[in-house]
């Protein structure tokens, strides 16, 4: 196995006050104070070897546009969009279904997660969020199939017991209004609490219209991400027409709302239920980059997009601390899910509409408890996770309104998918600087998918059966000094059962080419070493970091035959033939630097940087591996003191040359420019006053220089000038 060295690298904030800072802000006692949920249950951060960022500054997560946008400012987390409407997060080169998302310790990735790119983070509602948490590196000990690169936790709000022996109300209200995203958002919750019970509902409405992109272009590229037409329908026919702006990537609009409602029973000190239910439900989503496709000067699609993404969450979380018994702590989790998504498409100048809809409902329980014994500490529990897809599609002629059968998605018969497990995470105390980890995972997937109909695709299979067994597990050594410096040393290992996406997916991801199913997927795994290290001063903080994962069995997506054809009549095209195996050999490797110095009271510098690579080799030909971003990083200087704040910033990223990108992966090298995606930066200002006690506002302006940009993998390019203005209040 091969075995290299990864550290983490925090992103530090110099704030003084709680409700404006970073959890990991810059404190001559931070890591005996710092508490993370990394392992689920509250831990200090000295104490666990894998590198977390925690994110609690409420202006960084109540502020932004989306969830999405919180990683993205951070600097120190890739997130890729292939519409307004959308985020992917890239954790060490791994994305989509190969990190794992979870809400309030919800599972979200589910049986129809894709490798490609998931816009899916958006539905979590930034606005209600208390902290978030990115946990860095293969995490399947605690967290099961899909953390191969991490896993991003967000938490929400809950509700708040009076503490005046009475009922108290309380709330928070909230609206944001952007100029480049014509964004304009609403939000308000309130809290109702007494003795025992406590009551916390949130509400949110955001309306995003058309993204205006930067008019300064590099000088070899003046031409880079110009929409030049808009698509019009009159009667019966569709007709291509000179955008009036060709800045304006129209069309990019869409709609949210989010709910959120949480009910919280205390009985006793050290015992809570909570009652946890989210709705999340989005407009029509315009599918940006599919809608920029040209063939023979003419568009490619007349319509394109996703229909409304409804996500329904039901949760019962019981926990328990301070126990008598063997176990000191104990939760447990129930929750039931129920996810709608549906693809809507029209090539230009053709009357059928094809529409693709994709319903999952999951079952889900988790029971975790935790032992205390002089210096160890053991955590066991069980996890599982139930799966049922239906998949459906059909041609409708919007001329004569006749109907006809189209291939689905994913299979189209009973298809059902479950997640079961069992692990164990221990903790050795050594002694006042050293503290072992270890944990050991048992997991259990099973896939079940029946095609129904075979006779439009004519595959040689009418079932995809799995049974997958992996055993994964995570040793990790960590010293600290009572001078601040953290020094770890992780080996760690992850897998990911092919899913529903993966076995049973028919889709052309780009005109004149196909993905189809291959059943003989097999696991694919991951094998990481790092070491991650922190010194904290009073004046100046640093870190570093440098890692390997090596993949076993790696699923990337590759040249196929079908039925002994490499290209196929798919959608009256002609297009080759793809489909996800296992590769040979694949790796990832990078390194990434940060630093802090205090200035002057109150005023710091701070700055990350991160670099990936990843390739994979098969019959002795290698080629980059996808989803490997190029060099990012944030620079900021920011003053910041009770009253007001003042931050100046930029976020950059450098060239992703052609030569790197993977020939048949998810990179979209279709819309990058000939050479590659071009190197960017942006100069960002940012002022937030508190004007009394229950009044703040905030004012941003973001991409300063109006430069025109747009993310490695990306098929929409980024707002240009944005002014931004925020106002909150409390009552």
């Amino acid at each position: 196995m091969a075995v290299a060295f990864a550290i983490a690298n925090p992103f530090m904030s110099f704030a003084q006050n709680e409700d404006v800072t970073d959890t990991l802000q810059r404190n001559s006692a931070i890591l005996n104070e710092v508490v993370v949920y990394a392992n689920k249950f509250p831990e200090l951060f000295k104490h666990v070897a894998q590198f977390v960022k925690v994110i609690k500054d409420q202006s960084a997560l109540n502020f932004q546009a989306n969830s999405g946008d919180i990683l993205i400012n951070t600097g120190s987390l890739f997130v890729q969009k292939s519409q307004q409407g959308g985020s992917s997060p890239v954790i060490r080169g791994f994305e989509a279904s190969r990190v794992l998302l979870m809400v309030d310790g919800v599972r979200m990735n589910n049986a129809i997660y894709r490798s490609g790119h998931l816009q899916n983070v958006i539905t979590v509602d930034n606005m209600i969020l208390d902290r978030l948490e990115v946990l860095y590196g293969p995490s399947s000990t605690l967290y099961g199939s899909d953390a191969l690169g991490g896993v991003v936790n967000m938490y929400t709000k809950n509700p708040v017991l009076s503490t005046i022996n009475k009922m108290n109300v309380s709330g928070n209200a909230v609206v944001r209004y952007a100029t480049a995203t014509e964004e304009a958002r609403a939000h308000v919750d309130f809290n109702i609490g007494g003795e025992k019970w406590a009551s916390l509902t949130s509400v949110t409405y955001g309306s995003f219209g058309d993204i205006t992109q930067g008019a300064r272009r590099q000088s070899s590229y003046q031409t880079f991400g110009l929409k030049n037409f808009i698509v019009q329908r009159y009667g019966s026919t569709d007709s291509a027409f000179a955008n009036p702006n060709p800045n304006k990537q129209s069309p990019s609009d869409y709609k949210q709302v989010d709910v959120t409602q949480k009910f919280l029973f205390q009985p006793k000190e050290n015992i809570q239920h909570i009652l946890n239910i989210q709705y999340s439900n989005s407009s029509d989503v315009q599918r940006y980059d599919r809608l920029t496709e040209v063939a023979a000067n003419a568009p490619v699609f007349a319509e394109w997009y996703y229909g409304p993404q409804l996500r329904n969450m039901i949760a019962y979380n019981f926990s328990a601390n301070k126990l008598a018994g063997f176990f000191r702590e104990i939760k447990l989790t129930a929750n039931y899910q129920d996810i709608e998504e549906s693809r809507i498409t029209r090539r230009f100048k053709n009357n059928n509409k094809d529409y693709r809809w994709e319903r999952v409902n999951i079952f889900g329980f988790n029971a975790d408890a935790k032992h205390y014994n002089g210096k160890n500490e053991l955590h066991v529990g069980v996890e599982t996770s139930t799966n049922y897809v239906r998949s459906t599609a059909e041609r409708v002629n919007i001329v004569t309104g006749t109907l006809s059968r189209i291939a689905t998605r994913y299979s189209d018969g009973p298809t059902k998918m479950s997640y079961n497990a069992a692990y164990a995470q221990h903790t050795l105390k050594i002694n006042d600087r050293w503290i072992l980890n270890d944990g050991l995972r048992f997991s259990f997937v099973k896939l079940d998918a029946r095609f129904a109909d075979t006779t439009l695709m004519h595959f040689p299979f009418n079932k995809a059966i799995q049974n997958n067994v992996a055993v994964t597990g995570n040793l990790g050594l960590v010293y600290a000094t009572p001078k601040n410096f953290r020094l770890a040393f992780v080996l760690s290992s992850g897998f990911r059962s092919p899913n529903v996406d993966d076995l049973t997916k028919v889709f052309d991801t780009r005109t004149g080419y196909v993905v189809v199913p291959n059943t003989d997927l097999k696991p694919e795994y991951t094998y990481n070493a790092e070491i991650n290290f922190n010194q904290y001063g009073e004046k100046f903080s640093f870190g570093g970091s440098v890692f390997y994962t090596w993949l076993k069995n790696a699923i990337v997506v590759d040249k196929f035959q079908l039925n002994g054809q490499d290209s196929i009549i798919y959608q009256n095209i002609k297009s080759g033939v793809f489909a996800p195996q296992n590769k040979a050999k694949a790796y990832i490797a990078g390194f990434s630097l940060n630093a802090a110095f205090a200035i002057a009271k109150n005023t710091s510098l701070d700055a990350v940087f991160t670099y990936t690579k990843g390739k994979y080799t098969n019959a002795g030909v290698t080629v980059p591996l996808d989803h490997v971003p190029p060099t990012y990083g944030r620079v900021a200087l920011k003053h910041d003191n009770k009253i007001w704040l003042a931050e100046f910033y930029t976020l950059f990223n450098g060239w992703k040359l052609i030569a790197d990108y993977n020939p048949n992966g998810e990179d979209n090298g279709q819309y990058a420019t000939i050479d590659g995606m071009p190197s960017w930066f942006t100069f960002n200002i940012r002022g937030a006053v508190k004007v009394g006690k229950n009044l703040s506002a905030q004012v941003l302006v973001e991409n300063l220089l109006d430069r025109n940009y747009r993310y490695f993998a990306s098929g929409i390019s980024a707002p240009g000038r944005n002014f931004v203005i925020s106002l909150k209040t409390s009552f």
